[in-house]
């Protein structure tokens, strides 16, 4: 059974830190191209950064890019997203993808 499960989101303020993580389980995690996604009520779900299976080759949404950083770890199966310089514009909930399939999200605040 394919499970991606997020954590570590949560209320920040502007300008604050917080870390995603993903935990894979169910395929070949270090074959596949995972995705951080992000989405707004009303609003369609957007591509914040991807990674190679390796963790070599990222890119990042431009809004976002210097700020958030995309990496994994294939002996853990955990996929992270670090986030700085936090923005009331990236509230949102964030999710994980990889091959074909979805985590069910967290939630990221951030306000003061």
């Amino acid at each position: 059974q394919v499970q991606l499960v997020e954590s570590g989101g949560g209320l920040v303020q502007p300008g604050g830190s917080l870390r995603l993580y993903c935990t894979v389980s169910g395929f070949t995690f270090s074959d596949h191209i995972m995705n951080w996604y992000r989405q707004v009520p009303g609003k369609e779900r957007e591509l914040v950064a991807t990674i190679d299976n390796a963790g070599v080759t990222v890119d990042y949404a431009a809004h976002v890019r210097g700020r958030f950083t995309i990496s994994r770890d294939n002996y853990k199966n955990t996929l992270y997203l670090q986030m700085n310089s936090l923005k009331p514009d990236d509230t949102a909930i964030y999710y994980c993808n990889g091959f074909g399939y979805w985590g069910q999200g967290t939630q990221v605040t951030v306000s003061s």
